[in-house]
């Protein structure tokens, strides 16, 4: 199996649209909540979400190419060509050949969503005539994305989108992994996009009761862990990561973020929606994935947990965390309690902030979070306040998505 590293990052996130200022941010504990400005959302029972600030698709492509994509393509398009610039990649300087040995895995959960909506609400607001956006369908199928980062660059190699709900990302994240460790591909862009603040993502959360209601104090919202916590925050954005070869990477002379170690995917069987209380879902895709990564338990320094905010959700996952650690006392945060949830883009940019933990050994907090549930299994060292400075050697992400998908990726400090 040959190794594989990350060399190059790109965020569009509630936090900030490049990587520099996600990180300063995760760190400085903000949250990215606020009131809905996409839509009058006054008659919803949520009023607030974690929205992107200040994007503009014209930065990255032309008003003509915009017109050809949904809000998730675009966030698609930002993260990836930051990541590809970061990793000091220029593809229109290799021969075509070496373009045939590099591909994109992309995810989202929903696609679309934004463009379904509004087209269907034209054409009911109509007379019947079907007068649909001749770009319709491209713009609502999740894979689209994946296909237009691939024609943008002239990528030939491995080119699909993963659909797992919220572990749609992380899973990109072990495919493309697969894919290079396996000889396929020397290089994978990976990651995740999504752009469901709109008013069937919103009303089907709230229908489905998995959203807070805490309109009064939306910053505060998110609060993993928390006894008081009353559902997720919704957000929006995109992450990618640059997956390369090791050997390919050093003869290029790239800068490297982390090692990608391993990974593990499982179902818990249980429910469309709900995660079992004693996490077997979580165990199992954290055992497969420390089995792959061929380490032991005490050698995961940092968990980034899934941690919603849900109330079966969060000490699930805890359960399975404390079944798979034992009484090693593993360092736990969940920084969606800052950029709310991306759903299937949350694995990505919880993927770069794993990376950038080993890279600046310094493990995020948890914020928000005020009295912790009495649930929450004994000997767990949940990280709350400030950051914690200490030596990160090995990281863990996990990601949970509705229908019992599990997915968790381990990343390590590069040691040549």
């Amino acid at each position: 199996m040959k190794r594989v590293v990350i060399t190059g990052l790109g965020a569009i996130t509630p936090l900030g649209n490049n990587v520099e200022e996600f990180w300063k941010n995760v760190l400085a504990g903000k949250s990215g909540a606020g009131p809905i400005t996409k839509f009058d959302a006054t008659k919803f029972k949520t009023h607030f979400a974690c929205e992107v600030k200040d994007f503009h698709a014209e930065d990255y492509m032309e008003r003509k190419e915009i017109r050809k994509y949904d809000l998730f393509t675009q966030y698609a398009i930002a993260a990836s060509d930051q990541a590809i610039a970061d990793a000091g990649l220029d593809f229109t300087q290799m021969p075509k050949e070496a373009l045939y040995e590099i591909g994109v895995i992309w995810a989202s959960g929903n696609g679309g969503i934004g463009t379904f909506q509004e087209q269907l609400k034209e054409f009911f607001a109509g007379d019947g005539t079907p007068r649909f956006n001749p770009y319709f369908i491209p713009k609502l199928i999740c894979d689209i994305a994946a296909g237009a980062i691939s024609i943008r660059h002239q990528l030939y190699g491995p080119n699909y989108c993963t659909v797992s709900a919220c572990a749609s990302s992380n899973t990109a994240i072990i495919n493309a992994f697969d894919t290079i460790r396996m000889g396929k591909a020397n290089m994978m862009v990976a990651g995740g996009s999504e752009a469901p603040i709109i008013e069937a993502g919103i009303g089907g959360f709230n229908a489905s009761q998995a959203l807070s209601k805490r309109n009064d104090s939306p910053e505060t919202a998110s609060r993993p862990f928390d006894k008081t916590r009353d559902g997720f925050v919704v957000g929006e954005g995109g992450g990618a990561l640059i997956l390369e070869e090791l050997e390919h990477a050093l003869e290029r002379g790239a800068k490297i973020y982390a090692e990608v170690a391993g990974g593990g995917m499982a179902a818990d069987a249980y429910h469309l929606t709900a995660t079992p209380a004693d996490g077997l879902g979580a165990w199992l895709g954290i055992t497969k994935a420390l089995k792959d990564a061929q380490i032991s338990p005490d050698k995961i320094d940092y968990v980034n947990a899934h941690a919603t905010s849900t109330a079966q959700g969060d000490i699930g996952e805890l359960a399975g965390i404390k079944r798979a650690f034992g009484d090693h006392p593993i360092a736990i945060s969940a920084t969606k309690s800052m950029t709310g949830h991306l759903l299937g883009g949350a694995g990505a940019i919880e993927g770069i902030i794993c990376a950038l933990s080993i890279k600046n050994d310094i493990i995020p907090s948890t914020i928000n979070t005020v009295e912790l549930d009495e649930q929450i299994p004994e000997g767990l060292k949940i990280i709350l306040g400030k950051p914690v400075s200490t030596t990160v050697n090995y990281v863990l992400n996990n990601t949970f998505g509705f229908g019992g998908h599990t997915a968790t990726s381990i990343f390590k400090k590069y040691n040549g």
